[in-house]
């Protein structure tokens, strides 16, 4: 099984750029979408293709502001159960949380909120960030295997952006982050993409500036993970850095039949 996961930045404007002939080459068994920007019914209206694709199902997680944040699934299979959001208005109300119930595991698409400059929303981040375990942890409770996958707004080491020194202060490389996403790690989940391969330069984030991204001066921030007792199961682990359209690469997982 072929996962795919994308922040698309836009998902009307990454239509213009190729989103639909990528969507059908790769034809993956599940794609998840972050940072949509799009409310479903504007979708209906105007790119029903979006929403009634040949062969899969599509679920739905809006922002009630319009053209902000937002997420989406698309899956070949038919959930047992879908859940929208975290059960938090606080954050469930920015479209961040959409939740497949697969049988053997469940999928959790997240885009995790941007700390912004000097910080200022670092605790509304943080906050999202421990609700968003703890609702990892309930499912492993219950005997489910997870993968959170998304846009996580964090480079978790050093190995994870291009120039690190310059950076520490920034959003997505602050120390509280880092700690989160340490503490995530060392308390059952696996982050299958680094533990497989310790090379530097494999990024996920590019500076829309002019000559960034070809110099390759990056930030990895978008990530599977896993429960650990899931990790057997993983086959391996994919960036795609030349596919374009958004700011961000797709990234894959695929799981052992």
């Amino acid at each position: 099984m072929n996962l795919i996961s994308w922040n698309v930045n836009g998902i009307r404007a990454c239509l213009k750029k190729g989103f639909l002939q990528w969507f059908e080459e790769v034809s993956a068994d599940i794609v998840c979408l972050q940072e949509t920007k799009v409310k479903k019914e504007q979708l209906e209206k105007d790119f029903p293709e979006l929403i009634h694709p040949n062969k899969y199902h599509s679920f739905w997680h809006s922002a009630e502001k319009a053209g902000y944040s937002s997420v989406s699934i698309y899956s070949k299979k038919e959930p047992i159960d879908v859940i929208v959001g975290l059960g938090n208005p606080i954050y469930d109300c920015e479209g961040r949380v959409l939740t497949l119930d697969m049988g053997e595991f469940v999928l959790i698409n997240a885009y995790f909120p941007n700390s912004q400059r000097e910080g200022k929303r670092l605790d509304y981040k943080l906050g999202f960030c421990s609700e968003i375990k703890s609702f990892c942890d309930q499912w492993v409770k219950k005997g489910k295997h997870v993968v959170l996958c998304g846009d996580y707004n964090i480079a978790h080491q050093e190995i994870d952006l291009k120039n690190p020194k310059t950076n520490h202060k920034n959003a997505g490389f602050l120390p509280e982050e880092r700690a989160w996403m340490t503490h995530f790690l060392e308390d059952g989940y696996s982050d299958v993409f680094r533990e497989r391969v310790k090379e530097p330069d494999h990024y996920t984030w590019w500076s829309y500036r002019p000559g960034i991204r070809e110099r390759n001066i990056g930030w990895r921030i978008d990530y599977h993970c896993v429960n650990k007792a899931f990790g057997e199961r993983v086959e391996s682990v994919n960036h795609f850095p030349e596919v374009m359209g958004s700011d961000h690469c797709p990234v894959s997982l695929t799981l052992k039949k």
